[in-house]
């Protein structure tokens, strides 16, 4: 392991280390009800956010907008997933901050409705301009993942948190196999029950029922929290005999802390700024690869691609999720304890590298057979594989984030600034992964692979940054 900067970093450290493995502290048992409360919430976002995946580019060639170019989808493609992001890193940190004074639950309650609001009217859109409302709608509204990030680091210990940071990819993980089954399956309801759903409203809104079964899902999410979640800002926790109710631990009736405001400019020191400057970069090669992947798949044959259908591309990504899902369950919380966590992502931001090389590998294979055979199909089941080591990455980086706080009061505050930097590299990812796409294809860039060879540069710069990282998971509680 390459640890040439990480001694440097460790000496200007004033926060103990995790003890070594012969002093190492017993685990505290998670607090599972709140838990468990806090993943069912957040099931709902990527379900939501992962059902437009597989007839976004079909619902833009319906639009009309791009003339009839099927290259060109990649454009809009791209700028609908980067609007998100956009409006997102406008108001994630200001949400976050946010948190910190009035609680952790209330700001929940936005950002869910926020997102309920914004998938009906997606689904409702029938010009390119109300697509763009109501994603800015939804990253305006939406700080949903650094709030929970922030409520499992407070629901948590250095003891138990690998644990509990495992669940985020899992549930994007099963997110990732249900959301792609809906947009897959009820997209154009019209078409596969027309007995069912032969009311104009369907001819005139073909995409509205995989969006309304998303914003149930927010409905059912916001009843759930408003009934059973408990706040875990310290300042406004219920009384200890409550909490112990509720099957939260002791270690959570720690003594309330200020709230005072604390300036972002005293946050910004290197122990903070590494983790997350890995996290965005990381989010940055994600993005571009996930909208990579329904591109490809969507892409006529003629031109590189798959040509697979709707239905088809929400069966693969299913199948990636749940995979994925399965392998961080059972197996994320083992492997950080046995290597620890920066191996951990150091292995999972290498495979990136083979992961982008089986796109260009893909589309030689159907350009030299001309169809879509067994061979495109083991090739998908690799990179089903890498995947899995891929995004572990993401249950890693954010344990060093979480331990970066220098307080608990602020902890919001450093989620918040770590999911604007992932927001803002979110921005670049699908528009840059998507634009390049097209220019590789249309003038023939390196063979139509120039995009993969930019991402593989990337990967490089982020295996660099990761031994930046220090060698283990600083103590909060110490």
């Amino acid at each position: 392991m390459d640890t040439s900067n990480s001694h440097e970093i460790m000496e200007n450290e004033t926060t103990p280390l995790v003890p070594t493995k012969s002093s190492k502290k017993l685990k505290t048992p998670l607090p599972k009800l709140q838990i468990g409360i806090l993943i069912s919430l957040h099931l709902a976002e990527p379900i939501a956010s992962t059902s437009i995946f597989p007839y976004i580019n079909q619902l833009i060639s319906e639009l009309g907008i791009t003339g009839g170019d099927d290259a060109a989808v990649g454009y809009y493609a791209g700028i609908i997933g980067s609007l998100f992001f956009a409006a997102q890193a406008l108001t994630v940190l200001r949400w976050g901050r946010l948190s910190d004074r009035i609680g952790r639950k209330p700001v929940l309650v936005i950002g869910l409705s926020g997102a309920c609001i914004s998938i009906l009217c997606f689904g409702l859109s029938t010009t390119f301009w109300s697509l763009v409302i109501s994603r800015c709608l939804c990253g305006l509204l939406n700080g949903n993942v650094g709030v929970m990030k922030t409520m499992m680091g407070e629901l948590t210990d250095s003891t138990n948190m690998a644990q509990a940071f495992a669940l985020f990819p899992i549930v994007w993980s099963i997110g990732g196999f249900i959301g792609p089954l809906i947009g897959g399956t009820l997209a154009r309801p019209q078409d596969r029950w027309p007995a069912l759903f032969a009311n104009a409203f369907w001819e005139k809104f073909p995409y509205f029922l995989p969006c309304a079964v998303a914003a149930c899902l927010f409905v059912l999410a916001v009843l759930v929290m408003s009934i059973l979640l408990e706040e875990t800002l310290p300042a406004r926790r219920r009384p200890k005999s409550t909490l112990a109710m509720l099957g939260i631990s002791s270690h959570e009736s720690l003594p309330q802390q200020s709230t005072a405001y604390t300036p972002l400019r005293t946050l910004l020191t290197p122990s903070v700024v590494i983790p997350i400057a890995n996290y965005a970069l990381l989010a940055l090669l994600d993005i571009s690869f996930r909208a990579l992947l329904p591109l490809l798949f969507s892409t006529p044959t003629r031109l590189g691609g798959l040509g697979f259908d709707p239905a088809t591309i929400g069966w693969w990504m299913a199948l990636f999720g749940i995979t994925s899902g399965i392998f961080q369950a059972l197996f994320f919380a083992r492997i950080i304890d046995w290597i620890g966590p920066k191996r951990v992502f150091r292995i999972s931001v290498s495979c990136y590298v083979p992961l982008m090389a089986i796109f260009p590998i893909m589309s030689w294979i159907v350009r030299a057979r001309g169809e879509v055979d067994h061979a495109i199909t083991f090739a998908l089941l690799c990179l089903t594989g890498m995947q899995l080591a891929w995004n572990m990455a993401f249950g890693a980086i954010f344990m060093f984030i979480t331990a970066s706080a220098p307080t608990n009061n602020v902890l919001g505050a450093i989620n918040g600034l770590g999911q604007t930097s992932a927001s803002v590299a979110r921005i670049a990812g699908p528009t840059l992964a998507t634009s390049l796409f097209a220019l590789s294809k249309e003038h023939n860039l390196l063979g139509g692979n120039a995009v993969f060879v930019v991402f593989i540069v990337l990967a490089g710069g982020l295996r660099w940054l990761a031994s930046q990282l220090p060698d283990e998971v600083r103590d909060r509680d110490e």
